[in-house]
């Protein structure tokens, strides 16, 4: 299984599981993307997995977070679940340029 899809799949099912991918050595580096044909695309199939992780699984996990990989499908949406105070590396791909510049001067598209 990759990261996202064990913390999805074995969050809450007893205590032993969630120490273990809870753990910042699991959750530390954390990719939501994959790649298909030297091309990234989302790791989410649905929005119920991503609102799930968004509002369940993250705000457990983000003081554990270090880097991030996000897709432009999903990045608002995990961008604005939490703060991720020990985030120190942001890979953004399939991005826009004025979705860029949007995202780093606050204004709107």
């Amino acid at each position: 299984l990759h990261k996202l899809e064990a913390l999805y799949s074995c969050q809450g099912i007893n205590e032993r599981l969630n120490k273990i991918i809870y753990d910042p050595i699991f959750t530390s580096r954390l990719s939501f993307l994959k790649w298909s044909f030297n091309k990234c695309i989302n790791k989410f199939s649905s929005d119920m997995i991503l609102n799930k992780f968004c509002l369940q699984i993250l705000p457990k996990i983000h003081t554990k977070i270090k880097w991030l990989d996000l897709e432009s499908e999903t990045m608002k949406n995990i961008l604005h679940a939490t703060d991720c105070p020990n985030l120190y590396t942001l890979g953004l791909y399939n991005i826009e340029e004025e979705t860029a510049k949007c995202l780093f001067t606050g204004k709107e598209i």
